[in-house]
């Protein structure tokens, strides 16, 4: 069986006049959407837009919901609950399913964003939260977790397709967890760093961590941080690179269709 990878952004995460990211730019290049939902960046007419030019790409399209925080970007920790936790999600993907829905299409997925993102990873009620959510709202979403973590676990256990997700441009911890974007190594800026990490990931199922240890990850879905310096030509790069290496690019199979909330 041929080898694929799902190539996945964040996008529409600008806000009134204030642009963050290359998204027309970076389009092109993958084949899943993370569109911010207006809590922890977008704004409506941000999210009409990424969604007409997903939709003119191919690209499917995702909800990305994270915490009500647009000072800090959603990406500092707030003390919530996992009824909060519900709440937050719940009305973020039906925004978003509601944009796709007026330009005649629907979601294909949910992730969510920064903080709320690494806050499920580390607890399990939150994480079963946000997969109750999404499971509420259509329960033939995909759920974008972290590769090979609990989080992925409890929203299988909660009856989601769910597409584990490794990072082209962030180092990993010996658990398993993302480096903390504090720290200095957090980030891989030099794209054929990226190369051979998302290439390991892909065709051997594990990655190095940052204290030389080899970790086990399952490689659905390949996140591309569209906001940081030189996204288009990490983009290009690795896109480039998969295809050499024989590495098929398209999404996920979404979920059944047939049995929406």
């Amino acid at each position: 069986m041929a080898l694929s990878i799902d190539l996945n952004c964040d996008m529409g995460e600008s806000f009134g006049p204030w642009v963050m990211g290359n998204d027309m730019e970076v389009l092109p290049l993958v084949t899943s959407a993370n569109i911010a939902c207006g809590f922890h960046a977008g704004d409506p007419a941000t999210m009409r837009k990424t969604v007409a030019a997903a939709l003119s790409h191919g690209v499917s399209l995702g909800a990305h919901p994270g915490l009500p925080d647009l000072s800090g970007f959603g990406r500092r920790n707030m003390d919530i609950t996992p009824q909060q936790a519900y709440d937050m999600v719940v009305v973020q993907v039906g925004a978003m399913a509601a944009v796709a829905a007026s330009q005649g299409s629907r979601l294909h997925h949910v992730k969510a964003h920064g903080a709320l993102y690494n806050m499920a990873v580390r607890d399990l009620s939150l994480a079963r939260a946000l997969a109750e959510a999404v499971r509420d709202v259509d329960n033939s979403l995909v759920f974008y977790a972290l590769a090979s973590s609990e989080m992925a676990q409890v929203a299988e256990d909660v009856g989601l397709t769910v597409a584990h997700e490794v990072f082209a441009d962030r180092t990993y911890q010996p658990d398993g967890s993302l480096t903390p974007r504090s720290r200095p190594e957090a980030m891989i800026t030099d794209p054929e760093v990226s190369i051979r990490q998302v290439l390991q990931m892909v065709k051997e199922g594990c990655v190095t961590a940052v204290d030389g240890s080899t970790v086990e990850v399952r490689a659905d879905t390949l996140c591309i941080h569209g906001d940081q310096p030189g996204a288009v030509v990490f983009a290009k790069t690795i896109r480039q690179a998969l295809k050499d290496a024989g590495i098929d690019v398209k999404p996920v199979a979404a979920g059944n269709r047939a049995v929406t909330a």
